[in-house]
């Protein structure tokens, strides 16, 4: 096992199944299927960001090349982990969509890039302190708030899948051509055959090899450009502070730093999204490790002229379909990336792929990141109501932002900011009625019920049974502890380990949530 954070929680058998390890053929092939798949959202930010402040070609080259170099380091440093830094898990990082609007609306003001990446700095450094006080409110992250968010995080992802099928860009005059959208469709059903009918190996390599046949029926009919590959530099190494030395004002740091909160929010939700798919046993100080290489590869970024850096729930989404859950494959992926940093030619290759071939894959990806959240939101107790009403809003809310773009418009810039993403919606809103409803009423009832809080619950296993403390009795065939608190059974050693991991992640509060999970099957 690699060397990481002592926070680590291995499994039952010592092991854990993001610590598998593949064959080199292996690893290095999902590696690239991970590259490819969040290739498109990666170079997104720096395109957009180049547009809008007028750079030419080769500075908007720079950006890209950048973005793929800080992308590799940061997703290298949170898959491989060091002490303290780094959640371990297969999480692909990249440059964060929530910084755009604050970006731009930094250069708006001339501010300039120096000011953006100022506040980029401090802002990372600031989350990067906060980090373990951020990582502790995973009890308030029972089912009912993780399903709610991971739900919206794939329904946020449609129109994402949808706009690269149309072909990318609004402004271009074959947007939404029927040839695009035939494209995308072709490599969904090249997915989904494969899927069904390509066996072991070529199920999950099921998306790579979609996306290879899908580029090249494009370039077959005209649809895909390879003309550029090969102009410019081959090699080409990163100049440090390129637009110059950062400058830092107040009011952009200030900004920068709402945006900083909403990443974390939304790797904290990634984390619990790929601990749901991987089987992985999470815990405060685990997130608390992933946020914090989030944080250091964010204040890192724009000293190499990148951006904030967040997890890609894209690669989720990849890790569900191909259950391929090792994290040396991603950190191997983080080493391609930053080698295509340095060597534009290789990502000109990927650039080439057309992006309907990219929004036909993704509609499978980001509806299993959907899937996996109803699949969360399938083990909440709905009886009382609450819960129900719990989901029904947060998804609306997480909605919004989608359905209505503007909807936050009037309102003051730092809503805008923090509401304008549908995932940071549903957290919120999840959050605060989870609770309101749930947490606080909880929280009398144990207390009336109990004499304190969820301090001393127990559960014992099979094997543990004749294990009692002092005081321990049966009584009408129930066993009371000293203070006459009933102590449940559990049937199995699985379920034992399950009711303990929720006892200590806050979801179990009181004797009766125990007893009900103990019966559970």
């Amino acid at each position: 096992m690699a060397s990481g954070s002592a926070s680590v929680m291995p499994d039952a058998r010592g092991t854990r199944p993001e610590d598998e390890r593949l064959g080199a053929r292996r690893t290095t092939v999902y590696a690239l299927q991970h590259i490819l798949t969040m290739y498109g959202g990666l170079i997104a930010v720096p395109l957009v960001v180049a547009s809008a402040a007028g750079y030419d070609a080769q500075t908007t080259a720079l950006l890209v090349a950048a973005a793929l170099f800080v992308g590799g380091f940061a997703t290298f440093l949170q898959a491989w982990g060091l002490p303290k830094i780094g959640s371990q898990l297969p999480l692909v990082q990249g440059v964060s969509f929530t910084g755009i609007a604050t970006m731009l609306s930094v250069l708006a003001t001339g501010g300039g890039m120096q000011s953006v990446m100022g506040s980029i700095m401090v802002a990372s450094v600031i989350g990067f302190l906060a980090a373990p006080f951020f990582a502790r409110v995973l009890r308030f992250f029972p089912p009912v708030v993780t399903g709610s968010i991971i739900t919206t995080i794939g329904i946020t992802l449609v129109p994402v899948a949808a706009s690269w099928s149309m072909g990318g860009t609004r402004e271009a005059p074959d947007y939404g051509a029927l040839e695009n959208i035939a494209l995308a469709g072709f490599t969904l059903l090249a997915v989904l055959l494969l899927s069904k009918f390509g066996g072991a190996m070529l199920s999950r390599l099921a998306i790579l090899v979609a996306i290879v046949l899908g580029t090249a029926v494009a370039w077959a009919v005209g649809l895909a450009d390879f003309s550029g590959v090969g102009q410019g530099p081959w090699v080409s190494l990163p100049t440090p502070f390129h637009f110059g030395l950062p400058t830092f004002h107040a009011a952009a740091i200030v900004a920068m730093t709402i945006v900083i909160l909403v990443n974390m929010a939304e790797t904290t939700a990634d984390i619990l999204a790929l601990s749901e798919i991987t089987g992985s046993r999470i815990n405060s100080a685990r997130i608390a490790d992933g946020l914090r290489a989030d944080m250091l590869s964010s204040a890192v970024a724009p000293v190499f002229n990148s951006f904030t850096q967040t997890a890609f729930v894209q690669n989720v989404g990849l890790v569900a379909i191909t259950k391929v859950k090792s994290r040396y494959v991603v950190a191997v992926g983080g080493v391609f990336m930053v080698l295509l940093g340095m060597l534009p030619v290789l990502g000109q290759v990927i650039a080439a792929i057309p992006l309907p071939v990219m929004g036909g894959a993704g509609f499978v990806l980001f509806g299993t990141v959907m899937s996996s959240g109803i699949r969360t939101l399938a083990r909440v107790d709905y009886r009382g109501g609450m819960n129900l009403i719990i989901v029904a809003v947060s998804l609306s809310f997480g909605m919004v932002p989608i359905v209505e773009p503007d909807f936050y418009a009037a309102f003051p810039e730092w809503v805008g900011i923090i509401f304008s993403s549908g995932i940071s919606s549903a957290a919120v809103a999840a959050l605060a009625m989870n609770f309101f409803f749930n947490e606080l009423s909880n929280h009398r009832r144990s207390t009336e019920t109990m004499g304190l809080g969820t301090v001393g619950l127990r559960v014992l296993s099979p094997r543990e049974a004749e294990a009692l403390q002092d005081g321990d009795q049966f009584v009408d065939g129930r066993l009371l502890d000293a203070r006459g608190r009933e102590i449940p059974f559990a049937t199995s050693q699985e379920q034992y380990e399950s009711v303990r991991e929720r006892i200590n992640a806050g979801e179990l509060k009181s004797l009766d949530d125990i007893r009900a999970a103990c019966h559970e099957k």
